[in-house]
This record gives structure tokens, C-alpha cells and sequence, in this order.
């Protein structure tokens, strides 16, 4: 049936936009598509073909034009990264077969994980709005080098839209955005105003939206309790101090309230299970200062504050007890970065980064009916303090056809926890890590490379101080941690020409001194299983991938993309646990001046391989998740100062859901959008 769909699927997809007459098209969109510049594989810009690293991209054109729901929902279908929902509040990407705090997010430069991010699994990604984003960039398989701990799968890095200046009288322009999803699945407001002069420019935004109980496809139905409210206010200034220095003051705040947790009310007998809030807020300055010499060339200095609360409520059928916790993490973080051109073929960039946390954990018992409240301890040690500091220097090197990368990053710790069960616990672990590449350039439109990067994850205060329930287990603190290790190989080939680009990567990842949860045998408390962690294994991650985008035609394009991913627990002889399942998407637009249309086809195979962790995951179906199809059909159109767009998904009203994840995705429905600019 998946094959007999696939086949189906791709003749829509390559037949449907034949049909269209040819349109007057903007050329400088697809020239700019098939030649897009990055940055986050080396921390300085390049052409994507002169990357020796796998890069994939999602543009603000893209947003616009699909107007996802959430930033998770955003890179769905994007080749190489795997999105996992536990709940319809949250999403996890999956990059070379890592998620949670082994995969790094990155906000505008600035580390979003922090010393309480969760192995396996989390919501983190989604509290960054959609709507304020310019660019997202996965660099696979590499990140340890440029950006510190957690990079193991690679880094995901969300560079957000700044305002410009002006070189005419000062102008101010606003911006008006409303969504609405069948089945009041979502309702959204978005209103947005931007000053611009000379040397100063200010954009600022309000969003609020309201997501109702997701409507599964099939013979799911409504899957009740999943929806939730969310609120966000962004704000950037920039500033033309000099004509060679640029400050930018920049705040983010968003908050999500009753995110109800829907496989916990449905499978583990909780009357309510939510997170309430859910907030992540970020504050941050940046210096950059451009100069003649060549060892300072650009400097660029940051200093961010960020604040992510959670909120848990829970609260078991018959019983009369509710539980309040709220854990707080504030982060301070200092950066500076150093772009140097020492010649016509070699530059660098070297920096130091200190980012420290200070947790703060409570718990509160509630009884319902007498109103009586007795303070416990949090799920983490309270005023638990984590300090990260790091050396970095990384250089490339371009000679004729050849391109070569190296760098080397010195990373030290410092995890101060005051516990009842472990007691004072410092620890100091550090980590030295390395990356190289060479890349030959076969012609000016292909070039083939070769990628090596070590990785490591230092234990964070989520590893060593935990103390509650955790998925379907109960886990307890433990100390003497030491950092999760990996070593990265990728051969990958990148092709370019007017019409044709294409990438395909082979990689290898072994993964060393993981930190997994151990069980207590016959150890039970509430009910529950009691587990804690330990540095006791060892694995290693293969797979293959693949995208390409061909525009056709000056008005029609394809593009898509497949991953494959096997993953070996080598100490216990079995399959990785939440190892993705082979999965890919293809799509076909057409697009001019006003108008655009878009057919995709999202698919992911039947995942069978399990491990012992996954069987006894009550998301995972008993067997495996089942493979499925999904069909899309897109549609916008321009004029003036309006812009309409539509969307009809899951065509088929395909019951599905993404492997590991505790909710289904979405059935059949339609959305409209419109933005209006004043």
C-alpha cells in the first residue's frame, strides 16, 4: 500500500503543475535557491556548494509560503532531520538519528540548550515563533568545534529577521497576519510595525494564537486533551553606531499555558498531565566591528540573558492530590568571535564563549479538597549552578581547486549541585575536540569532500539531579557523570549548475561513553520502574542521504529528498533506541509574480528495529510504527500589499503518526491565511 501510494503520489506531484500555463516568473528567486549562502557549518558565510559539511535550509520564502504551524512543524519533510512530537505543544528533531540534548539549537548565534535540556525527546524548539524567523540551517553530523557541548548529531541554528535601514526619509511600515485551520485547530494574529532611518531601524511584533485539540485523520477523531493558547512579543533594534560598527539590542519572549501532555492522560491514568507555562524569554546585545587588519578583521561581541521556565501540573484519576513543579534555568552568556584574513587563502575564526546557569526547581503537593499544600523537592536539586567555558578556533583554506577546514575547541565545566540523597556534588569534567575536511572542486559546479568530527556532550544537571517521574519511568540523581563522546565520518558530493543542484552525503558516527538511564532491578516507587543514569555504552549510527531541486522550467521547480538511518547499541547488542525509520518527501512548485502552488508527498517507512527502551515505550505501537504517505496541496497568491495563502493537508486523511511520537499527526483539513502590509 505505501509503494502503490509513493507511485501515486509522485505521478501528482510531477503531472499536476504541467497543466499550468507559463507564467512571467522573478528570476532572482531561483537563482538565489539554487546558490544559497550559509553559515553555520564554519561560522562564517559561504556558498552551500563550497561547504565541506551537509547543510540543509529552510527560507523565510519557505514560511511565508507554507505557513507551518509551529517552527518544529516548519521542518518537516526537510532532508536529513526527523521531527518526533511527544505532544501537539512540543517537537523534537532528529538529526543522524540524535534528538534532545544530543543535537544542538541555536537562536541568533546564542546556545537555546541549557543544563536541565532532556535526553531523548523535548519541546524546546517550539518555543521559538515561526513568525520572527529569517532562516533555519542544520549543519549534520558536525558542531562541537564551532558551537560546544551537545553538537553530537549536529547543530540546528534559527537566525532570526532584523529590521534594515533606510537611505531615503524615515519610514514606517506595519504588518497584519491572520491564520485560520478547519476544526478550530488554529487560530492566529500576528501584527507586526518596522521604523526605519539612516543609522537606526526597530522591528517589533505581537503574536496570539489559540490551538485546538487536534483532529487525527481516519478513524481517530479528535484526540482530546492537546490543544493550548500561545502569546509571543519580539523586538530588534539595530543601530549604525559607526560606519564600521553595528549594535543590535534584541528581546524574545514566548508563552505557552495549559500544554496538556495527550499519551499521558490517554495511556498512564492521569486526569491531567500538562505543562503550564511554558516560556522561554531571551535578551541579548551584539557589538560587530569591522576593521582593516587582518587578524581582526570582524569582531563580534555578545552578551544575552535567557530565561526558559516549565511548568508541570499533574494530578492522577481518584486521586485527590494535585502536583504542582516549576523549574526556572537563567542563563548568562558572554561571547566574542574573531574573523581574521590572513591571505588570499587563508582565514579563520577564533573566539572564547562562557554561558552559566542557575537552576531553580520547586514542587508542590496540593490537596483538592482541603486546599492543604506541602512543599517537596523539585524534580532538580534547587540553585544547582553549571558553568560552561570554551577556547575555539577553527580555519579555512581555499587553494586552487582545493578547500580544507580544521579547528579544535577546549571546553571545561564547572556543576555545582547540592543534593539530599548525593549531597555536595562538584564536578569539573572538560573536553577537547577537533574537525578537519578537504573538498576538491571537480569543476566549478561540482565538488566532492570528506569530513571528520569529533563531538561530546558534557553530563548536565538533568543527567545528575533528577529526582521524579520521567516518561513512563522514575528516575533518581547519581554523580561521577563523565562526557558522551562520538566521532563523525561523511564522504559527501554537492552539484550546482542554472537549473540543477543536488547533494548526497554517506556518514559514519561512533558514539562512545553514553550516559543512559540503568534500571534498578525490583525497584519501584509510585508504581514505577526506578532508573538512573550511567556512562555504560557504546554505539555506532550509519546512513545515506540525499536532495536535490531542479527547476524544470523558469516557473516550475521539484525538489525533495530521502534519509536512511541504522543505528546498533553495541554494549547490549541491539537496535539504537528512536532510530528514525527511512523517510523522505518530494514536492513540486510553480511560482511567478502573484501566484504559487505546491504538491507534496511526505512518507515514512514501517520502523521495526527496536530496542528493549522502545518496546516498553507506551508511543510505540507493539511491533513498530506503522510506514505512511502523506499528501499535501499548497496554494498563494499576491497582489499589492495582500498576500492570500491556503493549504489542504493529509489529503487522503491518512491516520499516521511520526515514529516515537505520543500524539497522531493531523488528518484531513484546510487552512487560509492572509497578510496584509500597511
Amino acid at each position: 500500500m505505501i509503494l502503490k501510494n509513493f507511485i501515486c503520489g509522485l505521478l501528482v506531484v510531477i503531472v499536476l503543475p504541467l497543466v499550468a500555463q507559463e507564467p512571467v516568473v522573478e528570476k532572482d528567486t531561483v537563482v538565489q535557491s539554487l546558490n544559497e549562502v550559509v553559515i553555520t557549518a564554519q561560522r562564517s558565510k559561504q556558498q552551500n556548494i563550497y561547504v565541506p559539511y551537509s547543510v540543509n535550509t529552510v527560507s523565510r520564502q519557505t514560511l511565508d509560503e507554507f505557513n507551518p504551524r509551529t517552527t518544529p512543524e516548519a521542518m518537516m519533510g526537510m532532508n536529513g532531520v526527523f521531527v518526533q512530537k511527544t505532544n501537539h505543544g512540543g517537537g523534537s528533531p532528529f538529526v543522524r538519528g540524535l534528538t534532545g540534548n544530543q543535537t544542538l539549537i541555536l537562536v541568533d548565534g546564542i546556545r537555546l540548550n541549557n543544563s536541565t535540556f532532556r535526553y531523548g525527546p523535548n519541546q524546546y524548539l517550539n518555543t521559538v515563533d515561526a513568525y520572527t524567523i529569517k532562516r533555519i540551517e542544520v549543519a549534520k553530523g558536525t558542531g562541537s568545534v564551532q558551537y560546544g557541548t551537545d553538537a553530537i548529531g549536529g547543530a540546528l541554528h534559527i537566525i532570526t529577521r532584523e529590521p534594515h535601514f533606510t537611505d531615503k526619509k524615515p519610514t514606517i511600515k506595519g504588518n497584519l497576519i491572520g491564520k485560520y485551520m478547519t476544526g478550530d485547530m488554529e487560530k492566529t494574529i500576528r501584527g507586526e510595525v518596522q521604523y526605519s532611518t539612516k543609522k537606526f531601524a526597530i522591528l517589533t511584533g505581537v503574536s496570539k494564537r489559540n490551538f485546538g485539540d487536534i483532529i487525527g485523520g481516519d478513524t481517530t477523531g479528535k484526540q482530546s486533551p492537546s490543544g493550548y493558547d500561545e502569546w509571543s512579543f519580539d523586538v530588534k533594534a539595530k543601530f549604525l553606531v559607526k560606519e564600521n560598527m553595528q549594535l543590535i539590542l534584541a528581546n524574545q519572549l514566548l508563552q505557552q499555558r495549559h500544554v496538556p501532555v495527550y499519551h499521558k492522560v490517554q495511556l498512564e491514568n492521569f486526569s491531567l498531565n500538562e505543562m503550564d507555562p511554558q516560556q522561554r524569554l531571551l535578551s541579548y546585545a551584539k557589538l560587530s566591528l569591522q576593521s582593516h587588519s587582518s587578524l581582526f578583521n570582524e569582531t563580534e561581541f555578545t552578551i544575552s540573558f535567557q530565561q526558559g521556565t516549565e511548568g508541570r501540573n499533574s494530578q492522577k484519576n481518584g486521586s485527590t492530590t494535585l502536583r504542582k513543579e516549576k523549574d526556572r534555568t537563567s542563563t548568562i552568556g558572554i561571547t566574542a568571535d574573531v574573523a581574521s584574513v590572513f591571505n588570499k587563502i587563508w582565514t579563520a575564526n577564533s573566539g572564547i564563549e562562557v554561558y552559566t546557569d542557575r537552576v531553580g526547581s520547586l514542587r508542590e503537593d496540593v490537596n483538592i479538597q482541603t486546599g492543604a499544600a506541602s512543599s517537596k523537592r523539585g524534580l532538580y536539586p534547587d540553585d544547582s549552578k553549571y558553568g560552561n567555558y570554551s577556547l575555539y578556533s577553527l580555519h579555512h583554506f581555499r587553494y586552487g581547486r582545493w578547500i580544507a577546514d580544521a579547528g579544535l575547541r577546549f571546553n571545561t565545566f564547572n556543576i555545582r549541585i547540592t543534593d539530599t540523597s548525593l549531597g555536595n556534588v562538584n564536578i569539573t569534567p572538560s573536553a577537547l575536540v577537533a574537525n578537519a575536511a578537504i573538498m576538491y572542486a571537480i569543476s566549478r559546479r561540482q565538488t566532492i569532500y570528506i569530513a571528520y568530527s569529533s563531538g561530546y556532550r558534557a553530563p548536565n544537571v538533568d543527567d545528575m539531579g533528577t529526582l521524579g517521574i520521567v516518561d513512563f519511568r522514575y528516575e533518581v540523581p547519581t554523580a561521577n557523570l563523565h562526557p558522551e563522546k562520538s566521532a563523525s565520518t561523511e564522504l559527501g558530493y554537492k552539484l550546482q549548475t542554472k537549473k540543477f543542484s543536488g547533494t548526497a552525503a554517506v556518514y559514519y558516527m561512533h558514539l562512545s561513553n553514553l550516559i543512559t538511564r540503568v534500571k534498578e532491578e525490583g525497584r519501584f516507587i509510585n508504581g514505577y520502574q526506578v532508573y538512573r543514569k550511567e556512562n555504560t555504552e557504546s554505539a555506532f549510527i550509519r546512513g545515506v542521504e540525499a536532495s536535490f531541486n531542479w527547476q524544470l522550467l523558469p516557473y516550475l521547480g521539484f525538489n525533495g529528498g530521502v534519509s536512511y538511518t541504522y543505528g546498533q547499541n553495541l554494549t547490549k547488542n541491539e537496535p539504537l533506541r528512536r532510530i528514525p525509520p527511512f523517510n523522505g518527501r518530494l514536492m513540486s512548485t510553480y511560482r511567478n509574480g502573484k501566484w504559487f502552488a505546491a504538491v507534496e508527498m511526505q512518507f515514512a517507512s514501517k520502523q521495526s528495529r527496536l530496542a528493549q527502551g522502545d518496546k516498553e515505550d507506551n508511543r510505540i505501537p507493539a511491533g513498530g510504527t506503522p510506514g505512511w504517505n502523506v499528501f499535501n496541496l499548497y496554494g498563494g497568491y499576491k497582489t499589492g500589499r495582500i498576500q492570500l495563502g491556503t493549504g489542504l493537508q493529509n489529503l487522503l486523511d491518512e491516520d499516521y503518526r511520526t515514529h516515537g511520537s505520543g500524539i497522531n499527526g493531523v488528518g484531513r483539513n484546510a487552512w487560509v491565511s492572509i497578510s496584509i502590509k500597511i
